[in-house]
């Protein structure tokens, strides 16, 4: 077989196969593990949903991956801080799943479970990745793709559940907005800046994991976790517009202009 087809079927197996076996093996799973019937609301069924997840986020990954060395991707694929990073997406899938079940399930608790273990496999995929030396652009992406999955996930399960607020949802919608404005500038081939260099975007993405997870968590009380939610969301929210403001170069102009 020619080099050429031989990367094909490669970046075939990684695009499509990997995503569609993973979403076959987490719903099939989630059905044996965590068996609350047959469908939810709207007649789906909580396991395709969290199957679904889990596969559009792996061929979003292995779509933007398209450039890279498929040999490269392949061998690192099963490496111990991406099967962690792996795992984080799945338990985020499941959490998504639950959108369509009522908050009158006997397994109210497991979206709190699974995204606080998620939480912790965050923090853990990382670490291992860098004391083995084994971090790759794939892993980065995985965990990037996750982390804003994750805050999508959390969310709306919270929302529908009716224990955050409506407006809430504005944390799920402002990663892609950024994203989206800095493709936007691109295409109309204005310049982009780099971000400020801060660190306190990942110190307030962890007070949200947090809080997302005590107020998932049955026996919160949704009256206090209402109170607090505004003033936990404003500076996350803040942090966004801030930091699109600089990549846009209405903020620091003077010194962008400068560099």
């Amino acid at each position: 077989m020619s080099k050429f087809g031989r990367d094909r079927r490669i970046h075939l197996g990684l695009g499509v196969g990997l995503p569609l076996l993973a979403a076959v093996a987490l719903a099939v799973t989630l059905r044996w593990v965590l068996p609350v019937g047959p469908t939810g609301q709207w007649g789906l069924s909580p396991a395709v949903v969290a199957g679904l997840c889990l596969a559009g986020q792996l061929w979003y990954v292995g779509y933007r991956l398209g450039s890279t060395r498929p040999g490269g991707v392949q061998s690192r694929l099963l490496g111990l801080a991406n099967t962690l990073t792996l795992f984080r997406g799945a338990l985020y899938a499941v959490v998504a799943g639950f959108a369509v079940l009522p908050p009158e399930t006997s397994l109210a608790w497991a979206p709190a479970l699974c995204y606080g273990v998620g939480i912790v496999l965050d923090k853990l995929d990382g670490t291992v990745a860098r004391s083995v030396g084994s971090e790759t652009d794939l892993g980065k992406r995985l965990d990037v793709a996750f982390d804003t999955f994750g805050f999508v996930a959390a969310p709306v399960v919270a929302v529908s559940w009716g224990l955050l607020p409506a407006w809430y949802l504005s944390i799920s919608a402002a990663r892609y907005l950024f994203v989206g404005g800095i493709r936007w500038r691109r295409l109309r081939g204005h310049p982009v800046f780099d971000r400020p260099d801060s660190d306190l975007g990942k110190y307030l993405a962890g007070i949200q994991m947090a809080f997302l997870t005590i107020a998932l968590v049955p026996a919160a009380p949704t009256g206090l976790v209402h109170a607090v939610a505004p003033v936990v969301l404003a500076p996350s929210v803040a942090v966004f517009v801030r930091d699109y403001l600089a990549v846009s170069g209405r903020l620091y102009r003077h010194t962008q202009g400068q560099g």
